[in-house]
């Protein structure tokens, strides 16, 4: 029997398809029943609250019926239980139940009963309090060093920290640069929060500092506080530990001090109370709950953590004292002192579980709720073998068998090795796109500088196998390619219907697109006996636009700013096979160069070695190459494909294009900086304008007629300004759009170069995508999220606009018109007649 396993005492599996984290188990006297011994109380995200009472029971049994005291099921999913003093004018222990938007306190108490089943157990709300943020994680204890009585802070999503005084709201503090909650805790002796924010740096918070900052009623700053009135929220200290933090646990060290425990992603930090790291141990697998405790030697601790290779091990401050194995990964892990039984042959840890002289059981909950609480050593083992009897062989009954179980494995050759059984799909979605343009092109309302642009017919076409509700086509491209029509709707009444959608798609403005590939997302709900509403789902399909719609054949240039070279391991093919839509059958000299020209206006040359297996792009503008290199490299692989060649491969020897990569990002980012002033100063004399026209009806209406001072001249300057300005911004948005697709396509090149260059594989260039994220767009959404959260960069622009540009810009000029500006003695002469 290992050592190295924990010894199920008692286990159990909580409802069916729950789940369950770190905050749902907690451990403690909760019935105030004044012998010492822990109820587990466990809460889940289905709303299930649970308290047990387990038993010693005999080996291989499971648990028993009386173990259970209650369960209940509230309304709300349980986030975190907590038992501590939070009634007013008692000491007794109650339970505080938190909910995305509801905090609960109960009192537990049971009525015996005339045999050991008949007690009863009930829970009576004692009090609630309605969120109005939705809550993460809370922490409790003697905030402001009180005696007798604890408080609850509550940590909502977006950063805001509430504390509430057991029955009364107390006040409200945001964590200044708050993006995302991290764990919480709290410090009795030094009466402080400690949590880890999302700048990876744990910070610790004075109680006192909170109580007296001023009040946040919304995360932005007040006037007041902009003004100076009030204190600002200030942090204690701060530690960059490098890394995102599961979990925070605080423990006394001695009586002079205590530990601040913090478990990362790879290493758990011990600090100080001043924020000083006193060790730190980075761990070999990745953990997912841990749980310090005092240790029997002096000037050490002990601290169990759990990780998901279903390991859960005991340090000693840094060194690995134990190591035991559980039947599953633990997302929280508790000590408590149950009912244990007297096992004389079972072996302790090193530094034994004990909290106040008590022998302690190791609790720990999985996230899909396999509750089990187990002790470190070995039981005896009292297992002895039984004698066989002794019998006669049958040997023709073997053959007999044998025989039979030769023929079912014939049988299950023959119909493979293990039949297989799929999952018919409900809905089945084809995309087809036409092979040759529209002869009547469907472009409308076009703003490409050309007589005739091309359209393309895709179809969509729809299977359905059962009946479906609610379904929904919708269609979308790579701007500025438009649809004709985007949005379709069915109707799947009966089983086994096919249904097309048909739609153009063509190049609207004068640029091109980042890429040629459509997505086609249909959602639907599926009727079951049970949910006769359906089931949402959403099933998606993607298809390929032809080169040919956004381009045209031109003629090459010899010369060219931007040039790229593509190694490939095999000998060139000539180009009008690779090309033969864009091929020119009169001139058959140029099977090695050939010329492609964009819609946009820009021309872009492939040229083939004769002598080398190398293919060089070049074009004027940097962006432009990027549709023509991933259409070869696509045609090439496609070829060789076709050829039977498998081992065919490209690969970049060049230099990276940095630095026009990096003055494509400069304009980009100048023309967001000019499209906010334009808005500022569009803002500014929007207010102008309609403070002169309240003036002019002030004077309008006064039954003595008064000069207008000019009031009628400053309003017309105004409206010009104002139709000047939006006509600006109108304009920037135009060339903000052009610029955020140049930038896709270059930043698509910088991607594809760097993986024929490292020779990556499809796993490493979808990392590297996720970090240069090509597929951003300027939407208003997005504006608003950077403006949110770089409020302080912002307020420097408005002060120095000019200092917040990159060097390579120029300055924004303003229109003449916007020259014109009321002076201050035609304000104060307004203030005087008022």
């Amino acid at each position: 029997m290992s050592l190295f396993k924990a010894r199920d005492w008692w286990s159990t599996v909580l409802g069916e398809k729950e789940e369950f984290d770190q905050g749902c188990l907690c451990l403690a006297d909760v019935d105030n029943s004044g012998n010492g011994q822990d109820k587990i109380i466990v809460g889940s995200f289905m709303g299930y609250l649970r308290i047990f009472n387990p038993h010693a029971v005999k080996t291989g049994d499971g648990p028993q019926a009386e173990d259970l005291l209650l369960e209940v099921q509230l309304r709300d999913p349980v986030l975190q239980v907590e038992v501590g003093k939070f009634v007013s004018g008692t000491e007794m222990l109650h339970l505080a139940v938190l909910h995305s938007r509801k905090l609960c306190v109960y009192s537990v108490s049971g009525t015996l009963g005339n045999v050991e089943h008949g007690n009863q157990y009930q829970i009576k709300l004692m009090y609630e309090h309605h969120l109005q943020r939705t809550a993460c994680n809370m922490t409790y204890g003697p905030f402001g060093g009180i005696k007798g009585r604890d408080l609850i802070c509550i940590q909502s999503m977006d950063g805001m920290l509430m504390v509430f005084e057991q029955e009364s709201y107390a006040f409200g503090r945001f964590l200044p640069g708050s993006l995302l909650p991290g764990p919480l805790a709290y410090s009795p002796r030094t009466d402080s929060f400690i949590t880890v924010s999302s700048c990876r740096q744990v910070e610790s918070y004075k109680y006192q500092v909170l109580a007296f900052a001023t009040d946040a009623d919304k995360k932005q700053e007040t006037e007041q506080q902009k003004l100076g009135s009030g204190k600002r929220l200030v942090v204690d200290w701060t530690l960059n530990i490098g890394e995102q933090a599961l979990d925070i646990c605080i423990i006394p060290f001695n009586q002079s001090a205590s530990s601040v425990f913090v478990l990362g992603e790879r290493n758990f930090f011990c600090l100080k109370d001043n924020g000083q790291i006193r060790f730190m141990k980075k761990l070999d697998c990745s953990p997912s709950c841990f749980l310090p405790y005092c240790s029997v030697s002096e000037g050490t601790i002990n601290t169990l953590i759990g990780n998901h290779n279903h390991m859960l091990h005991v340090y000693q401050d840094v060194t690995l004292k134990w190591a035991t194995q559980l039947p599953h990964v633990p997302v929280a892990v508790r000590v408590g002192s149950l009912h244990f039984p007297d096992y004389s042959q079972a072996l302790p840890c090193p530094g034994c579980l004990c909290f106040s002289d008590l022998k302690g059981v190791i609790v720990t909950l999985s996230d899909d709720g396999h509750l089990q609480c187990s002790y470190l050593g070995t039981d005896p083992s009292l297992f002895q073998a039984p004698k066989v009897e002794s019998r006669e062989l049958n040997y023709d009954e073997l053959d007999v068998e044998l025989k039979e179980l030769q023929r079912i494995i014939k049988d299950v050759k023959s119909q493979g090795v293990w039949p297989m059984t799929e999952r018919e799909e409900d809905l089945k979605v084809f995309a087809v796109v036409s092979s040759s343009l529209d002869s009547v092109s469907q472009a409308t309302n076009i703003e490409v500088g050309t007589d005739s642009v091309p359209s393309i017919t895709v179809k969509i076409t729809l299977q359905n196998r059962v009946v479906l509700q609610k379904v929904k086509l919708s269609v979308y491209v790579q701007p500025p390619l438009v649809l004709t029509c985007d949005q379709f709707t069915f109707d799947f009444a009966v089983p086994d219907m096919t249904s097309v959608a048909a739609f153009s798609v063509y190049l609207k403005k004068n640029y091109i697109p980042s890429e040629l590939e459509g997505n086609a997302v249909v959602s639907y709900s599926r009727p079951t006996d049970r949910n006769p509403d359906g089931i949402p789902r959403v099933i998606q399909c993607k298809f390929r636009l032809p080169l040919k719609l956004i381009c045209l054949p031109g003629q090459p240039s010899k010369t060219a700013s931007q040039k790229l070279t593509i190694d490939t391991n095999k000998s060139p093919v000539s180009l009008p096979i690779l090309f033969p839509d864009f091929a020119s059958h009169s001139d058959d000299d140029q099977i090695n160069v050939m010329g492609f020209r964009l819609l946009g206006g820009s021309r872009v040359t492939l040229l083939a070695s004769r002598t080398s297996q190398r293919y060089r792009i070049q074009s004027e503008q940097f962006e432009d190459l990027w549709l023509i290199t991933n259409e070869l490299i696509l045609r090439l692989l496609e070829y060789f494909e076709k050829q039977g060649i498998k081992d065919f491969a490209c690969s970049f020897s060049g230099c990276i294009p940095l630095q026009e990569y990096f003055e494509l990002i400069d304009h980009h980012f100048e023309l967001r900086i000019n499209g906010e002033k334009l808005e500022e100063l569009l803002s500014e004399r929007a207010v102008q304008f309609r403070a002169i026209q309240r003036r002019l009806l002030t004077r309008f209406r006064d039954k003595t007629p008064a000069p207008l001072q000019h009031l009628d001249t400053l309003l017309d300057g105004t409206y010009k300004q104002v139709i000047a300005l939006a006509d600006a911004v109108e304009e920037n948005q135009d060339r903000l759009l052009q610029s955020s697709a140049g930038l896709r396509s270059a930043t698509h090149l910088l991607i594809l170069l760097v993986r024929l260059w490292q020779k990556l594989s499809a796993d490493q260039t979808a990392i590297l995508e996720a970090a240069f994220l090509p597929l951003q767009e300027d939407t208003q959404e997005l504006v608003a999220v950077l403006q949110s959260q770089s409020q302080t960069q912002r307020k420097d622009h408005q002060k120095s606009p000019q200092n917040c540009l990159p060097t390579t810009s120029t300055s924004l000029q303003r229109p003449p018109c916007l020259k014109l500006q009321p002076s201050k003695e035609f304000w104060n002469s307004q203030s005087q007649a008022n």
